[in-house]
């Protein structure tokens, strides 16, 4: 949600020279842990170094190395990040956190003019942005310097070091352990409640989701290659039933999920959005409704908060402000419910999707790719987001787990103010496997569609602006893929006459790319090229076989209907003027500056009615749905959804 906090530039972190040169040095036994007196070991293989430092880590400290690998997984799934901090301040493997270092050098600016309601029928909400305040820093963003006390390494070692990283987090468990008066050793059962403590967490509930997560990938054991080259592995225990006993020895606060709507497999607790008058005949943040009696949920948008925890949970309860229904926090993936589903949240900056959506707020930055977002979060979103669909029937397919850069503008004037989070650094490939619904090829080799997917570690396209305009943003794994005019990476890139601008390498930029889990219509292929229609144009992105970036699909698309040389594109599923009851004024059903041309085919989420939740006073005896006659077929247009009316369109199969 790009508008929700000032937006830091990317955190100044190691230079790149100083990065490579702290993971060669994993090879040299002097940065394998010398401060422990350990003797040196021969230099493991280069891609072993990691794997390596785990094991080093573990004998220094007594720890199991199995406890340190879930851990660290479960913080970072073992990539370093080049040294560059967390979202929340975190560095390295071990996600320790030195988030004063972190915020000290990050710059802060803010784009993005959306209206969070995106609701005709009242003046434009404009709420003033509110920035963190970092004067107070909690614990769970201070683990970096007392891991530095813990070791007897340097800050800025244990930052720039993977392997003086491990070996800090191995310190804090050993510390953790000691802390509840529970012995070392080799046992991982034992150390449950050490890991429930390395999460930060201040409550019992969520040190206790953080540590059955991190046991359950012990359980099912993990291998990966990270993100500088190193294989590391932790071998599956599936037997393994650890004691919580020792958790409550803890001290920590009881916690309460009492008037949540969150699965028990989380972290969960009610933090309310207000639901107040103020002036003269406005109120806030959101609006009551009887959802789903009154109006089905179809769409779960995913945004970023754009600023940290403690911020974003003073923003929610601002009445004057927006809301959404659930905040995430990056260390540990507790959450925060603000609003209840049934009520409608102001979040999306489209009033149609805004009264038939749940709004998630992920701690993170959308133009900072080195703020990375934990897999703990990712694990709890995903927990919830399941729950959500199962609970409201909500398809777990990107034309219904919407990002917020995929909402629709609702018209031609808005679409330029929409907001552009999470991002192209936002895994969605991963995130739709942690969904139970990974993305996967369903077509034939030539199928009419295509899902894209191309590999986030390793697909890297060019973004800028990130902290200068104009500039490169730094490296990074990426689930955009960028679109061309003609299948030549220097033909001009697919413009957006909605935006009316020309279309850039910008990272806010959505003119010419596309996000992976969106389907399109195949119009073309030329050798390693693939062509979709997109925006009414034919747009080629490169598909080489050996290294694809899209793979097969079998859907639904929609056509133009026989006889129709173009069909309109709106931005929202709004009834007829004739649906509208006396009392409530008709909404404009205008089409935004698309066209559908006959001959090209779009994928459709499906039919949708036309519906208006009608909500403009704080009192709720006015509230209520319209529905019209009309009947529309949510399609993926461009980067964004988008509807067409269904008495306009024929459905094909791909």
């Amino acid at each position: 949600m790009r508008d929700l906090a000032t937006e830091p530039g990317r955190a100044a972190g190691p230079s790149r020279r100083a990065v490579r040169g702290a993971l060669g040095a994993l090879a040299a036994a002097a940065l394998t842990l010398p401060l422990l007196g350990a003797a040196p070991d021969p230099a493991p293989p280069a891609t072993a170094r990691l794997q390596q430092a785990f094991a080093s880590a573990a004998a220094a400290y007594d720890v199991p190395q199995s406890v340190l690998l879930g851990v660290s997984y479960l913080q970072s799934r073992w990539d370093a990040h080049g040294g560059a901090p967390s979202v929340t301040g975190g560095y390295g493997p071990m996600h320790l956190t030195d988030a004063r270092t972190a915020l000290a050098s990050a710059g802060h600016h803010s784009t993005g003019a959306e209206d969070p309601r995106g609701d005709d029928a009242r003046p434009a909400l404009r709420p003033s942005e509110l920035g963190p305040d970092t004067a107070k820093l909690p614990d769970r963003l201070t683990t970096l310097p007392r891991a530095a006390r813990q070791t007897g390494l340097d800050a800025e070692t244990l930052r720039e070091d993977p392997a003086a990283n491990v070996a800090g987090g191995g310190a804090l468990l050993a510390e953790a352990q000691r802390r509840l008066g529970a012995p070392a050793g080799d046992d991982p059962a034992d150390w449950y409640g050490a890991v429930a403590l390395f999460s930060g967490a201040d409550d019992r509930a969520s040190a206790t989701a953080y540590a059955n997560e991190v046991f359950a990938v012990i359980r099912d054991g993990e291998e990966r290659v990270t993100d500088a080259g190193q294989r590391v592995a932790l071998e599956a225990s599936p037997d393994l039933a650890p004691d919580p006993s020792a958790l409550g020895r803890a001290g920590l606060r009881k916690g309460s999920a009492a008037g949540t709507e969150c699965p028990r497999t989380v972290s969960c607790e009610w933090i309310p959005a207000p639901y107040e008058e103020f002036g003269d005949g406005d109120y806030g943040n959101h609006d009551l409704g009887n959802r789903p009696a009154s109006q089905r949920i179809r769409y779960i948008v995913v945004h970023d908060t754009e600023g940290a925890w403690e911020g974003v949970l003073d923003m929610v309860q601002d009445p004057t402000y927006v809301s959404w229904q659930y905040s995430l926090r990056s260390t540990d993936g507790h959450i925060a419910q603000h609003v209840k589903a049934k009520d409608v949240a102001w979040h999306a900056g489209n009033w149609y999707v805004n009264a038939a959506s749940i709004g998630l707020e992920h701690e993170g930055f959308l133009t900072d790719p080195d703020a990375w977002y934990t897999e703990a979060m990712y694990r709890s979103s995903a927990r919830l987001v399941t729950y959500l669909s199962d609970k409201h029937g909500i398809p777990l397919d990107r034309q219904h787990i919407l990002g917020h850069d995929t909402v629709p503008g609702t018209t031609a004037a808005t679409i330029p103010g929409m907001h552009t989070d999470p991002g192209p650094y936002w895994d969605w490939r991963h995130y739709f496997e942690l969904l139970g619904a990974p993305l996967e090829a369903t077509g034939t080799k030539n199928a009419g569609a295509v899902t894209i997917r191309p590999d986030y570690d390793t697909h890297r396209p060019v973004f800028t602006g990130c902290e200068t305009a104009g500039e490169p943003c730094a490296p990074h794994g990426s689930s955009a893929v960028r679109l061309y005019s003609d299948h030549d990476e220097n033909s001009p890139l697919i413009k957006d006459i909605g935006l009316g601008s020309t279309p850039t390498t910008g990272v806010n930029d959505l003119s010419s790319r596309v996000s992976t889990g969106q389907q399109y219509a195949v119009a073309d292929r030329w050798g390693d090229w693939t062509a979709i229609w997109y925006l009414g144009q034919k747009a080629w992105f490169r598909n080489p076989a050996k290294t694809p970036t899209a793979v097969p699909a079998k859907t639904k698309m929609i056509t133009p209907r026989k006889g129709l040389d173009s069909v309109p594109v709106y931005g929202r599923a709004y009834p007829e003027a004739a649906a509208y009851p006396e009392g409530v004024p008709a909404q404009t059903v205008s089409p935004l500056p698309y066209e559908v041309l006959a001959g090209q085919k779009y994928v459709t989420g499906g039919k949708v009615p036309s519906e208006y939740y009608y909500a403009v006073t704080f009192d709720p005896a006015s509230h209520q749905v319209v529905r019209g006659k009309d009947q529309y077929y949510e399609i993926q247009f461009g980067h964004r959804v988008g509807f067409v009316r269904a008495a306009d369109v024929t459905v094909v199969s791909s």
